[in-house]
């Protein structure tokens, strides 16, 4: 019988391989760069989106997770090769946590807290959807923009980019 969670894994899946185009882009020699002095670096913001999907499911995994202990300054990767590797362990981690999550305990309820004081609290399927997902979606749309700033064609996500038209060539064989 199929889990309420089938259909994130299969989204999961999906999206992976949508974020390894965008990390593909990764211009050697410019992990360093940055767009503003408040900003993370290249290499930086895609090591995040590499590891955002297994850091997200172990922060999952536990029933409570105190933000006071948390680091929140991503590594800089050596090259494109450990941000793309990176992004291969985290979804399979991820994939793996959701495919052994059972439906009682996507449903439990999960909680924030900063030195022990409740920042939100919510059932652990909407965190998977809400700091997992949409925080991953999130930053590789960044990503996107630091592609384009630096003059690198930018991918097509789910649909064409100014740069990639994954539809044209149907278009034009009708």
């Amino acid at each position: 019988m199929p889990t309420v969670l089938e259909p994130m894994i299969a989204e999961l899946k999906m999206e992976a391989e949508t974020t390894r185009r965008v990390l593909d882009r990764i211009p050697e020699g410019q992990l360093s760069w940055r767009p503003h002095p408040k900003s993370m670096t290249l290499g930086q913001l895609a090591m995040h989106i590499a590891l955002i999907p297994g850091a997200l499911s172990k922060v999952a995994g536990a029933d409570e997770f105190d933000v006071a202990n948390a680091k929140f300054e991503p590594p800089m990767p050596k090259d494109k090769a450990e941000v793309l590797a990176t992004l291969d362990g985290s979804v399979s981690d991820a994939c793996a946590y959701l495919g052994g999550l059972n439906d009682a305990a996507a449903f439990a309820t999960w909680r924030m807290v900063a030195s022990g004081k409740e920042i939100m609290s919510m059932p652990r399927i909407a965190m998977l959807r809400t700091i997992m997902f949409n925080h991953w979606y999130h930053h590789r749309g960044q990503f996107s923009v630091y592609l384009r700033m630096l003059e690198i064609p930018v991918p097509s996500i789910y649909g064409p980019s100014a740069d990639d038209n994954p539809f044209k060539a149907m278009m034009t064989a009708a």
